[in-house]
């Protein structure tokens, strides 16, 4: 009995992680279509992209990393 709940189980968690596979993929799709509205009306996608990564960070780890950035680009002379 155990091995068939358990094995009942690993099935529908299986078909839960499908489930999630694809809508992550629906909303992959949906994010590139953003992206490319952004492009046609002008907007350059790279640096949203990089925006939108950074403002995922939290206020010190970000302000930390532009502070990197700005010491290299410093030093190089940039």
């Amino acid at each position: 009995m155990s091995d068939n709940v358990s094995a009942e189980r690993l099935r529908l968690l299986i078909e839960r992680i499908e489930r999630l596979e694809e809508e992550k993929k629906g909303i992959s799709g949906d994010i590139r279509d953003v992206y490319a509205e952004a492009k046609s009306t002008g907007f350059d996608v790279k640096t949203m992209r990089t925006i939108v990564r950074l403002r995922k960070l939290e206020t010190h780890h970000r302000e930390e990393a532009e502070m990197l950035l700005e010491t290299y680009k410093q030093a190089l002379g940039i």
